[in-house]
């Protein structure tokens, strides 16, 4: 069968649960083909083929019928567009001829039709009538308001008609719905039909004689349902299939959802181990903090299934004496998946777009098709964790398309993202191409977060560009963020949006950091003892200290490059500074990276071999991961902490060398790249302009050079922030977002926001 619906007022209309029930029994009968028949142009349904939770049409037909489309491929559909086309005057044809007529044209994206704002009174000039006639055009009144003027003999119907006898269908295997006058000419009695309820009186009054129309009683999606089956539809299977499949709920309140699991996995004589992470990414005990007061839920990440014959376990427990009440609940991939997934899409693909290196990036549908398939495995673990009304906390880019498919299982859902990454400006991120499906999944959410507002702002023009959002409200950075003070500050930002159907909050709220896991490395005797020791191998040594993984985002060669300048133009501090750098190496299969290390590894031997000296070697370079206590030690011993990143979404080492002096009673200073997200909290940094070698060595030469004084008064400042902004306040500020209902009607978030 062919449904061929309006929009507005039909399709998109109705109570929550007959949408739901609608769109599901579409999706489950893949013999039931859709065609999107409207008034509007194509350009303003492109909007609708990005919300992930409406089935995507076969057909389109726009422009009151002027325009046919195919649904998956956006292209004409011809014969028929082309028959359409020779029967079009043109548009500045038609706008030459109506300069007399006092007619205000409507500001709407249209093709192949002209349309303008007419009172009765005009209308009803016998002169329109002519001047349409001598273009070849018919004239389509609605609402003693709109006028339209159409290619001859082309409206709704006939479009409709021309599209089932094209595609070869008999005329009781069409169902038509409408629901106002517009929709007359395809509710004619020709095919099966519904009026659905809450229509147009001059509509129903129409259509009152028609047996093959229905009118229905409930309105929107609910009177399709309603026709489905009066006309008997799909039969009594698809009657059956009318009910919304939701997956039943589980128990967690609060469902972590991130890429990595909160703890290792190895394999020793072929027994599964697990061990607490070794990886300096600071994000996974951030996130475990959360349940460390007893605070139950699931923790949803991947997990190899290796298939070697054992059953595999979809939950453990994390850490049964810290997290009492917290599951792993682990989704199954292959290691191909995972490889393709995460070590080569979503790093070769959106981490260089995300970072603006969009010259690095590398497209592949395939890899696209895999990522849509984790990604979905992902929703459907969350769906089934989640307890009725629970609060789910997705987190990156790497899981950009949960949030559609799991408001499909689960519409009851709270619904929170944070995005770690940087986000680009639209100009970087509509390089992807599937830019449309990730801001419609997206915009599923309750509550989107990012670090700054920068990113906020660069999200919503990005979001601007796929779907129409209506401003509900903003707000002053100021005082929490600089503003004019470095590359990535602003003024005001977004701090909520409408889609019409959903009120979406954004939040700039950048991650805090666990001061207590900071205290802890250093209260350690062990690290009390190394810090001693440093302490006595640096007594006439000024430390410059660079933590970071490898990556070309990272600006670890740039900085490297910046230092050999730094000796070179100052002499003076020869053998008086060193600079130590510790690099976290890649995964072995992620060869992306194996140029940049070489260069690297290039770049240091030369420095070294260039003004190394007996007693002093200006650069230590450690290609590895060292533990976070260890590293907590030379945060403390570092005079100056230089993180040079080009584009970063925050930088967590910046807050815990921060943590790390401020708890010492230290007077460090903090040389920061202006492009790293963290420079818009961070007042009392040093900023630095990583993409300018001068400015990066004088910033550094001014940092070691500081006056005592100003070194404490910055320090105290930044300390300030980083302890008055940790972590707990982070979560509680995230999640304060998607405290309210998810489907707050827009007048109670405008009230709240005034």
């Amino acid at each position: 069968m062919l449904l061929a619906t309006d929009l507005d007022g039909t399709f998109l209309a109705g109570d929550p649960q007959d949408r739901l029930s609608l769109y599901q029994t579409i999706a489950a009968h893949p013999e039931i083909r859709l065609a999107y028949v409207t008034g509007r142009s194509l350009e303003a349904v492109l909007p609708l083929l990005a919300d992930p939770t409406l089935p995507h049409p076969d057909y389109i037909i726009s422009d009151v019928g002027a325009s046919f489309t195919h649904g998956d491929s956006l292209q004409p559909l011809h014969p028929l567009q082309s028959q359409v086309d020779q029967l079009w005057p043109g548009e500045s044809q038609v706008a030459s001829a109506l300069e007399g007529f006092d007619l205000e044209r409507q500001d709407v994206p249209q093709v192949r039709r002209c349309s303008y704002f007419c009172s009765p009174e005009q209308a009803a000039d016998p002169a329109l009538r002519e001047a349409a006639d001598a273009l070849g055009c018919d004239l389509l009144y609605s609402a003693d308001r709109y006028l339209d003027f159409l290619p001859r003999g082309v409206n709704k119907g006939s479009s409709l008609a021309a599209l089932a006898a094209h595609l070869g269908l008999d005329e009781d295997q069409v169902l038509t719905a409408g629901d106002t006058l517009n929709d007359l000419s395809m509710l004619n009695g020709r095919f099966k039909g519904v009026c659905v309820g809450a229509s147009e009186p001059g509509l129903l009054e129409a259509t009152q004689a028609y047996s093959r129309i229905l009118h229905a009683q409930r309105p929107g999606c609910g009177g399709i349902l309603e026709a489905f089956a009066h006309f008997g539809f799909l039969g009594e299977h698809g009657i059956a299939a009318l009910q919304p499949q939701t997956a039943q709920p589980g128990k967690a309140e609060l469902v972590m959802v991130y890429h990595r699991l909160p703890y290792e996995e190895h394999r020793v004589n072929g027994v599964l181990q697990r061990r607490r992470p070794t990886s300096p990414n600071g994000i996974i005990p951030t996130l475990l903090s959360f349940f460390g007061d007893g605070r139950p839920g699931s923790w949803v990440a991947w997990a190899v299934d290796d298939d070697n014959g054992e059953a595999f376990e979809t939950h453990t427990t994390v850490d049964a004496e810290r997290y009492p009440k917290l599951t792993a609940a682990r989704v199954a991939l292959s290691k191909e998946e995972v490889d393709i997934f995460y070590k080569r899409f979503s790093k070769e693909a959106f981490w260089p777009t995300l970072h603006t290196f969009w010259e690095r990036a590398v497209f592949n549908e395939d890899d696209w098709q895999v990522y849509l398939k984790v990604n979905r495995s992902f929703a459907e673990r969350t769906a089934l964790e989640a307890a009725e009304g629970a609060t789910v906390w997705l987190h990156d880019y790497n899981l950009w398309m949960v949030p559609g498919y799991l408001r499909e299982l689960r519409p009851d859902l709270r619904i929170a993202f944070f995005h770690h990454t940087y986000f680009p400006s639209a100009d970087v991120f509509n390089v992807l191409p599937w830019r449309r499906q990730i801001i419609g999944s997206l915009l599923q959410c309750d509550s989107i977060g990012f670090h700054i507002p920068r990113q906020v702002e660069n999200f919503v023009d990005a979001a601007r560009g796929v779907t129409p959002l209506e401003t509900v409200s903003r707000q002053n950075c100021a005082p929490r963020f600089v503003t004019y003070g470095c590359a990535v500050g602003l003024e005001r930002m977004t701090t909520a949006v409408s889609t019409g159907s959903r009120v979406v909050r954004l939040e700039a709220n950048p991650v805090g950091l666990d001061i207590d896991r900071v205290r802890a490395a250093l209260d350690d005797p062990k690290i009390r003892e190394m810090m001693a020791r440093l302490r006595q191998e640096l007594a006439s040594i000024k430390l410059i200290l660079s933590v970071e993984r490898l990556d070309y985002t990272k600006g670890t060669l740039e900085k490297v490059q910046a230092f050999e300048r730094l000796l070179e133009e100052n002499p003076e501090l020869q053998g008086k500074v060193t600079l130590v750098c510790v690099c976290v190496p890649a995964a072995k299969e992620m060869t992306i990276y194996d140029a940049l290390q070489a260069q690297i590894e290039q770049a240091v031997g030369r420095i070294n071999g260039r003004f190394a000296r007996v007693g002093w070697t200006p650069l230590q370079f450690f290609f590895r991961s060292l533990p976070f206590e260890e590293v907590s030690a030379w945060y403390g011993m570092a005079d100056v902490m230089w993180i040079t990143p080009l584009r970063d979404g925050l930088n967590l080492v910046a807050k815990e060398f921060v943590a790390a002096q401020g708890l010492l009673g230290g007077r460090g200073v903090l040389v920061l790249s202006e492009f790293a997200g963290a420079a818009a909290e961070l007042k009392g940094a040093l900023l630095t302009n990583p993409h300018d070698p001068m400015d990066l060595a004088q910033t550094c030469y001014l940092a070691l050079n500081m006056p005592k004084a100003e070194a404490q008064a910055r320090l105290r400042e930044l300390f300030d922030i980083v302890t008055h902004h940790d972590i707990r306040r982070w979560g509680e500020d995230c999640l304060a977002g998607v405290s309210a209902p998810a489907e707050a009607p827009l007048s109670a978030v405008l009230e709240q926001a005034s």
